[in-house]
């Protein structure tokens, strides 16, 4: 193996896999097991004003980007260690593929998801608004 800026790339996204999938699942445990709802579609750092309503999109957002990286990672290092295939990872793009489109499609559902449970106030503001 020849190191050079490319396997430096390729290392640093497989290793940075591992605790986006940790905080996923995390999230989705959270979510779904423990009841908290202070990470469920947040904006600006605030949550929705019902984020109960708003929990199983988020919950579901984490846990399917959590369970495809996990199977990214467990498929590359199966087939790296024993040639056993799990999907698309006996070469660099297949699994550097899937990787990054998850990484993306969890990013915009996160985003499409905390803008809906936020919904832009139109029309005039309100007197008490203002002096908020």
């Amino acid at each position: 193996m020849i190191f050079d800026a490319a396997t430096a790339l390729i290392w640093i996204l497989f290793i940075a896999l591992f605790p986006m999938a940790f905080i996923w699942l995390r999230r989705a445990w959270r979510i779904f097991i423990g009841k908290d709802y202070s990470e469920v579609a947040l904006k600006k750092g605030l949550p929705p004003e019902n984020p109960k309503k708003w929990a199983p999109y988020t919950g579901a957002v984490n846990l399917i980007a959590g369970l495809v990286t996990l199977w990214i990672i467990l498929g590359v290092v199966l087939f790296v260690a024993f040639g056993v295939s799990m999907g698309p990872f006996d070469k660099f793009d297949g699994w550097n593929a899937i990787a990054g489109s998850t990484i993306w499609i969890k990013l915009f559902a996160d985003f499409i998801v905390s803008r809906q449970a936020h919904p832009i106030a139109w029309g005039r503001k309100k007197k008490e608004e203002v002096a908020q």
